[in-house]
């Protein structure tokens, strides 16, 4: 799945999980985009990785780029994920309140993260899959 398609996809989840009537989906694509990819425009899987060996929150992470159904994240995991910092900088930017905000993403991001590494993306594989994903983070730690 492309980078754009996984935004439209997260903005559309989003949209539907807060029910933005009064904000404009290329906006929620846009702030999205800002908050989950890297300098060169694909997605940004560094906090993704780094936290595979952090706890409950690896756990939660290892079942999004695992087969499987995805675990749910609460408020206080997805922003020691994202940081609040940009959380706030993401609601701001739609104008929302930070819990609404991740009240979405609780939704968007785990759906967004499976979609980019299930089967046949590329993105998982070309890291030597879930084993090479948890090498990597293993490799953080250390």
């Amino acid at each position: 799945m492309e980078i754009s398609d996984l935004i439209s996809m997260g903005a559309s989840l989003f949209k539907d999980k807060i029910g933005a009537d009064g904000v404009d989906s290329d906006a929620i694509s846009n702030a999205l985009s800002g908050l989950v990819t890297n300098s060169e425009g694909g997605l940004d899987l560094s906090n993704i990785i780094s936290s595979l060996g952090d706890g409950n929150i690896g756990s939660i992470i290892a079942s999004w780029v695992g087969s499987g159904e995805n675990e749910a994240i609460d408020s206080e995991g997805l922003s020691a994920l994202l940081g609040s910092d940009k959380i706030s900088e993401f609601a701001d930017i739609l104008g929302i309140d930070t819990d609404t905000a991740l009240s979405g993403l609780q939704d968007a991001l785990p759906n967004m993260i499976d979609n980019a590494t299930g089967d046949g993306s590329g993105i998982v594989d070309s890291l030597g899959g879930v084993d090479g994903l948890m090498d990597m983070a293993n490799k953080f730690f250390k």
